[in-house]
């Protein structure tokens, strides 16, 4: 059974960082893409960010590059999520996901899915 368990969640003033850390475990982590998405109220679920199984081939939403990074742990089974010079609009739950295979910016291809950590940035 595969469970990915989010953390690092919190609230935040707007310039201020926080590190989210998502831990897989049931998973074959060296073959998982890795990808982190988000839900505000009332909004859709969107693609934020995603590294391949070799901790590869970084990519960022435009919202977030330069200020977002993720990097993925093989002796901890668990990928990082450092987000710095935070903003109102980054408020959300962030989930993180993970599937077997190449990196994917869409959500329906990941099949392994946390519970989501909730971010709130406080302006």
């Amino acid at each position: 059974q595969v469970v990915l368990v989010e953390s690092g969640g919190g609230l935040v003033q707007a310039g201020g960082s926080l590190r989210l850390s998502c831990a897989a475990s049931g998973l074959t982590f060296s073959l998982a893409s890795m990808a982190w998405f988000r839900q505000a109220p009332g909004k859709e679920r969107e693609f934020v960010a995603v590294i391949g199984r070799d901790g590869d081939y970084p990519h960022y939403v435009d919202s977030v590059k330069g200020r977002f990074t993720l990097s993925k742990n093989h002796a901890e089974n668990t990928v990082y999520l450092h987000m710095n010079s935070l903003k109102p609009e980054d408020s959300a739950v962030y989930y993180c996901a993970g599937r077997i295979g190449l990196p994917s910016t869409s959500l329906d291809d990941y099949y392994y899915w946390g519970q989501g950590t909730q971010v709130t940035v406080s302006s």
